[in-house]
């Protein structure tokens, strides 16, 4: 298995796209976004190693976001790999209208549930890019949870592992005698993954998420590879971390409406926050709310239209922490 990083010109973060090939087949773990220098620097990394696009017999994307997914259609028209991908996630990567009709729907739907500033709702629609605009569409093959491959002479099992995604995918394996896990963006090195904005779609995200990081902390894999940046060799114990992250952030959350009173998700993640631009827009008010409808869900926060407030006896609760935390039950 060789990592192959790519840049990352439409979103945050350098891509990682990950070959896998034995001689008699030609594998890709994500292919890096739709633009001009990433299909060129993945041109190169294969030329490096006398490969070529049509070279490519199989394709699994963690997930739909045009960075995994985006050069997937122009790879199998070279090609005609086989592309797979959860089925959750799979009508999107196809180019589905419906499914991308449904999903620009459910934006303007949170954008104005959140609050969102209209000039911040113009912002993110000029960003919104559909299947269409990322060049040639792929036919996908959907996956589910549990399934195994054999890869290039390794067994590559599927983990369902939603959160930053409906449909996003661990792809677990054993690499040099040892346990691995290509986690694409449910587990990355420098920053946590955005929950809530970075896919609509997802029921209770909060909760989705942490239980995804719970199941990286059991499976206690030795290497990660992730979607974005340099492996983790410790996965067990940056998923720890993320937990902790989102327990102080849900404190914050709560000091927020404590101080504040009554107020909606763009007022939340304000003071989160601060200003936000690009994509942050979205993201911002999008973890915001993942926060705010899993402490409703729990009694701690009420809502009332679109406004959030601290249920009864939660200002004495926060007072009495010892630390910055607030335990989330998931």
């Amino acid at each position: 298995m060789e990592r192959i990083p790519l840049s990352n010109a439409a979103f945050e973060g350098d891509n990682n796209a990950y070959l896998f090939s034995d001689g008699e087949e030609t594998v890709l773990i994500d292919t890096g976004d739709w633009t001009a220098t990433t299909r060129e620097q993945l041109e190169a990394a294969f030329a490096e190693r006398r490969f070529a696009f049509a070279d490519v017999d199989r394709i699994f994307l963690t997930h739909w976001h045009h960075d995994h997914a985006g050069l997937a259609g122009e790879i199998q028209a070279e090609s005609g790999a086989e592309v797979h991908v959860h089925e959750r996630d799979a009508p999107l990567v196809a180019g589905d209208e419906d499914a991308w009709a449904d999903l620009r729907e459910l934006h303007e739907s949170y954008f104005e549930r959140w609050g969102i500033p209209e000039d911040g709702r113009a912002i993110l629609r000029e960003r919104q890019v559909d299947a269409e605009a990322t060049g040639a569409l792929p036919t996908v093959t959907p996956i589910e949870d549990g399934e195994t491959f054999s890869v290039a002479g390794h067994d590559l099992r599927v983990v369902h592992a939603p959160g930053h995604a409906a449909g996003l995918c661990i792809f677990e394996t054993e690499l040099d005698g040892q346990s691995a896990a290509f986690t694409g963006d449910a587990l990355l090195p420098v920053y946590t993954p955005n929950v809530g904005g970075a896919d609509v779609r997802v029921d209770n995200p909060l909760v989705k998420y942490l239980r995804t990081l719970q199941g990286i902390v059991d499976a206690d894999y030795r290497r990660a590879w992730p979607g974005h940046r340099d492996p983790i060799d410790d996965p067990a114990d940056r998923a720890a971390y993320i937990i902790d992250h989102h327990e102080e952030r849900a404190y914050r959350v709560l000091a927020a409406l404590d101080r504040l009173g009554p107020c909606d998700t763009w007022t939340v993640s304000a003071d989160l926050f601060g200003d936000l631009d690009g994509i942050h827009i979205l993201h911002g008010p999008g973890e915001s709310y993942a926060h705010l409808e899993h402490l409703e869900r729990a009694g701690t926060v009420v809502r009332e239209g679109d406004e959030y407030r601290l249920a009864d006896g939660v200002s004495d609760g926060l007072a009495a922490l010892g630390d910055d935390r607030w335990e989330l039950e998931y």
